[in-house]
């Protein structure tokens, strides 16, 4: 059971790294800054859960030493503001495009007229 515990932990691990890098270069290439938030802050999320999974796969693999539980401890809180600070950008730079969008279609109608 240990054992599928860790290799889920480590696949799930690569999964965040390889969507947070993906991320992070598509928000690089976008030119709407909006569309770049919210890339960001979906970036930031997997950066977050990325920290989560290697705190929890630290817990797993190695014994209670002060060192690791430290940097355990560190992972975790770190990984946590990280996951928090980008569902809270997530929502500010969703709330941006859904307004911009709403104001281009009224913009749109009213110059059908």
């Amino acid at each position: 059971m240990i054992m599928f515990v860790k290799y889920t932990l480590f696949i799930l691990l690569v999964a965040f790294v390889i969507g947070a890098a993906y991320y992070s270069f598509a928000s690089r290439r976008s030119a709407d800054p909006v569309d770049r938030g919210l890339k960001k802050s979906f970036m930031n999320m997997l950066l977050g859960a990325m920290l989560l999974t290697l705190a929890m796969m630290s817990m797993f693999l190695y014994r209670g030493s002060t060192v690791g539980i430290i940097v355990e401890a560190a992972f975790l809180l770190i990984g946590i503001f990280n996951l928090f600070s980008g569902l809270r950008s997530f929502g500010h730079f969703s709330r941006l495009k859904m307004a911009a969008e709403d104001e281009t279609s009224v913009t749109s109608a009213g110059s059908k007229r």
